[in-house]
Parts: structure tokens; C-alpha cells; sequence
């Protein structure tokens, strides 16, 4: 028999009937490019490119600057977002995610379905143990339905503690999306900001230098350039963020912050003295004076670099943290990882993408797939539970542009672990979740009984057959729906949704009866 050969987790996929790699998200998704490498500043001069964003911060004795020149507190009291965009295609429905019918997750599909999902017949999740009568392939740990085996599954538990998963539940959407390409309009990042996520270095990071901050594009509805993602892949692009030059050579934190105040009084003090001669000469005025309120506050906050390096961070790395060194030291996708959440679950961003490439993995195998999930796994735990050791909420969102489907062939493999082969692009499988941390109790479904409570988990579902019903939801045959779902569910944990309409007119989920049919948890936050 032909010896199949297995691939490291990231080596590039490159097949005989794809087109070759021309453009940059076609590398991504092949695994052969992880993204550019930028640092990303401030400066006062980006505040005079747009005389109606001039919004600044100032240290703790001025608050009265502080507001004026429209600094908001620190996240803008929105839950944090992370969400990653796994470049290619990946597998969530059935052999990660349970994915069912009408009923919900475990409205089970057929024998052939699951098979098309990677599940053999003998790991269905609707085997039950004759033992129990209970199947011992479904895994409810993070209240959202896991297949028991999935690799997505077994890398958060690696990573999330019992106390912080005891706190977690989630929700599926099973939706169609294009296969291999990044015109699905898939990022939510700026529908999130929309809705007043925001943070008190930048409103969005993302881990490419795209206008989404990731590898899918974002719906041209919501996009706000004034708001473009930055671009965060790495520790040096956090610790860039802010650069008080030399200035903490020569003084300790509190002289350099008083030094910069002085700055910006006598700057004040001048500036009453200056007629510009045009129009907007206040509004002008104010930009400069803001600017040297921004640049006393980011010295005040975050002048010793620490303050922002992932790599100092004893929850991200070392004994007992989330990352052990060797783990964070070997592997790039975890530094990532550490970087956006580290920025974003603390408030210093309101929302981030966390792009992971090579997710294109239908090689007539099971194991290469498997290998990428479980490193995927593993930085969605840390996320989740980064969260809970800062004692922060946070909804993680998930999302692949297309799906695979295997043929039934079986990777026997250690890490094929006896798992259907992928064999190919199939985007009627396809399908997001998301999961949400809440640090005061597991998030409560909407829904007065248990049956309402699966259907609330699952919007949307599945044909026996394991293609998406497209009739089933909005969301399940519009990507663009698809992200006005996702915005609505993060709406609705703040017990916003009743605003939705608002937020977005025109927008093509129904009325108020179908908006509630759409949401799935009750409000973890109020106003």
C-alpha cells in the first residue's frame, strides 16, 4: 500500500487542480505566507488629517482636557472581540462543531451526512454507549456541542482551566461561503466597532495589513477607514505602539508625564495667540492642543513598554501561565495570539482578528487537518482564558471562507485518528460558531425550556445530508447576513438588540419576532 504522507502544520498546501499562488491571499491560505511585518504609531499630525477625529487622552490630573478632547474610558465598556479567520476552508461543522437540524445541534444528521462531516459511522455522535445510552461523542464541557474528538475542542481544554470553561457557552451558525477566496465579506470587525467597541490606544488591531486587519474582506456597509484595523502580528508590533523616545533616560515616569504636561499648557498658552486665518481656526487649535494631551496621556499609561509586552505578561508566559517559554518562544501563530488578545481583552483595542493561514487542507489526509485544528485550538483557548484571568468578558468568533468534505476514506494514522480523509472544497458544509466568557456565570440561552434553549444554539441548521438548508436563516446563504447575525448576538449581550434597526438601516434579518429568533444568550452587560 501507498504510505501516505502526513504534513507539518506549516507546510504549505499546493494541489494539482488549484491555480498557482498569485496573489497575497492566495499564498495565505496555502500556508505559504503568514503575514508582512509593520510597527504601527501615533502620531500628532495623523490627528490633522481628519479635523472631526481629533480624539486624544491626557493623564490623571487633567480630566477635564481628558474629556474634552473625547478620550473614552478604557474598551468604551463594550465586551472585548476576538475573532480568528482560519485562511482556506477549514472543516467547523460536525467533526469540530455538531452541526444538526431543525431541532438543533443534536437533531442528529444521517450516517452519510456525518461521513461527508469526517465522521466514521463508528464515532457518530448518534451512537450511543449501550452502557449509558448516552453517546460518548458529544462533548458539552463549553456548553456548545464539540464533537468528543475534535481537535478544535481538545486544544481550549488544553489551554482553558475547568473554573474558566464552567463559564463559557457558545452558538453555531451553519452558512455557505465562497470557497478560497477573500472576497467573502466575512470580518465583523468593523460592524463590532459600529456598535461602540473601542479602545484607548486604537479602535481595531487585526494581524494583516488589510483593510479588515485579517484575510476576508469586510462588508462595504460597515466599513469606516477612519477606523482601519491595525496591524498587530508579533510582541515588537505591541510594544511599537507607543515611543516616548529618550525621554525616560532622562526622567523617571512621573517627571517625564509632568514634562509632558508642561508641553502642552505652554502649547495652550501660545496657541491663544495664533489666528490661523482660516475658517476651522478653533477646531485647529484644538487638535494641537489635543495632540499634546494625547502624546502627556500615552506617556503617563503607557511609557514603560511592559505595560503592553505580551512577553512580560506573567498570565501569557512562563510557570503557570498560559504559554509555558518554550511554546511561546517556538511558535509564531501563539506569539500572535498573545499580541491581539493582550491588546484587546485588556482595552487598549475594542476588537481583533487573529488570521491563521494553511486552513485549506483537503490533501487526502486527516492528519495534516487535524494538526492545524489542534494549534488553532490551543490559541482560541488562550484567548478564552486570558479573559478569565483578567476577569473580563469576551465573545470569540470563528469563521473560514468555504469548507472541505471527506469521501469516507479513513486516515488511520496516529494523528489521523481513524477520521475521514478531506478530499476536497465543499462550501455546503461550511459553517461559524462563537463562544462567550463571562467571568460572573455561564452566559444563559435564550428560551424558557430546553428544547428553545437548542434551537436558540444553533441559527440555522442543516439536510440530513450535511449541506446547509439555505432557506434555514438569513445568515445561511449571505455572508453579508451572515456578520449582521454575528453583530446582533454581540448586540444582544449587552441588551442592545432593540437597536439594531437603528444601528443598521436597511439591514436583512426581519423583524423584531425574527431578530429574536436570531439571538441566542441573555445580556451579560447593561447599561
Amino acid at each position: 500500500m501507498k504510505k501516505t504522507k502526513h504534513l507539518h502544520p506549516d507546510s504549505p498546501l499546493l494541489f494539482g487542480d488549484h491555480k498557482k499562488p498569485m496573489t497575497r491571499r492566495d499564498f495565505i491560505s496555502a500556508g505559504l505566507k503568514t503575514g508582512g511585518h509593520a510597527v504601527a504609531g501615533l502620531s500628532l499630525y495623523s490627528l490633522l488629517a481628519n479635523p472631526n477625529k481629533a480624539n486624544a487622552a491626557l493623564s490623571s490630573d487633567m480630566e477635564a482636557l481628558r474629556d474634552s478632547c473625547g478620550i473614552s474610558a478604557q474598551g468604551a465598556g463594550k465586551i472585548p472581540f476576538i475573532s480568528f479567520d482560519l485562511a482556506g476552508g477549514a472543516n467547523i461543522s460536525g467533526s469540530n462543531v455538531l452541526v444538526g437540524g431543525l431541532g438543533g445541534q443534536q437533531d442528529f444528521l444521517s450516517t452519510a451526512g456525518y461521513s461527508k462531516l469526517g465522521i466514521p459511522g463508528d464515532m457518530a455522535p448518534n451512537i450511543a454507549n449501550p452502557d449509558t445510552m448516552l453517546s460518548d461523542f458529544i462533548n458539552t464541557d463549553l456548553g456548545l456541542a464539540f464533537h468528543s474528538d475534535s481537535a478544535f475542542l481538545r486544544g481550549i481544554l488544553e489551554k482553558v482551566s475547568p473554573e474558566t470553561a464552567a463559564n463559557i457557552n457558545g452558538a453555531v451558525i451553519p452558512s455557505r461561503s465562497d470557497n478560497d477566496t477573500s472576497n467573502n465579506p466575512h470580518n465583523p470587525m468593523y460592524a463590532i466597532a459600529a456598535a461602540g467597541a473601542n479602545g484607548s490606544l486604537m479602535p481595531l488591531i487585526g494581524s494583516r495589513n488589510t483593510d479588515s486587519g485579517g484575510n476576508s474582506m469586510a462588508p462595504a456597509s460597515f466599513i469606516d477607514l477612519s477606523k482601519r484595523p491595525t496591524k498587530i502580528d508579533r510582541p515588537s508590533d505591541v510594544t511599537g505602539l507607543v515611543d516616548v523616545g529618550d525621554l525616560f533616560e532622562i526622567f523617571n515616569k512621573d517627571d517625564a508625564v509632568a514634562v509632558m504636561e508642561s508641553i502642552q499648557r505652554v502649547s495652550a498658552q501660545k496657541m491663544t495667540q495664533v489666528n490661523s486665518q482660516v475658517t476651522r481656526d478653533d477646531v485647529i487649535k484644538d487638535m494641537v492642543n489635543c495632540g499634546y494631551v494625547k502624546s502627556a496621556d500615552l506617556t503617563d499609561r503607557f511609557g514603560d513598554p511592559s505595560t503592553l509586552d505580551p512577553s512580560s505578561d506573567l498570565d501569557i508566559v512562563g510557570d503557570g501561565a498560559i504559554f509555558t517559554n518554550d511554546e511561546y518562544n517556538n511558535e509564531n501563530e501563539f506569539q500572535k495570539t498573545a499580541s491581539i488578545m493582550k491588546l484587546v481583552v485588556n482595552g487598549f483595542s475594542g476588537a481583533g482578528t487573529i488570521t491563521m493561514g494553511g486552513f485549506d487542507y483537503h490533501t487526502g489526509d486527516r492528519s495534516t487537518g487535524e494538526l492545524r485544528d489542534l494549534r488553532a485550538g490551543r490559541c482560541m483557548g488562550a484567548c478564552l482564558e486570558y479573559a478569565a484571568r483578567r476577569n473580563q468578558p469576551l465573545m470569540m468568533y470563528v469563521f473560514s471562507d468555504g469548507s472541505v468534505a471527506s469521501n469516507g476514506q479513513i486516515d488511520e494514522s496516529a494523528d489521523g485518528r481513524g477520521k475521514g480523509q478531506w478530499t476536497g472544497d465543499n462550501s455546503s458544509t461550511g459553517a461559524s460558531f462563537f463562544l462567550v466568557y463571562n467571568p460572573t456565570g455561564k452566559p444563559q440561552l435564550m428560551g424558557a425550556t430546553a428544547e428553545q434553549n437548542a434551537i436558540q444554539q444553533q441559527i440555522g441548521f442543516m439536510r440530513p445530508d450535511a449541506s446547509v438548508e439555505t432557506a434555514s436563516a438569513p445568515s445561511a446563504n449571505n455572508v453579508n447576513l451572515l456578520v449582521q447575525t454575528v453583530l446582533l448576538n454581540y448586540m444582544a449581550l449587552h441588551g442592545q438588540q432593540g437597536q439594531f434597526s437603528t444601528l443598521v438601516p436597511g439591514q436583512g434579518l426581519g423583524n423584531i419576532t425574527m431578530l429574536d429568533s436570531l439571538t441566542a444568550f441573555q445580556p451579560i452587560i447593561t447599561a
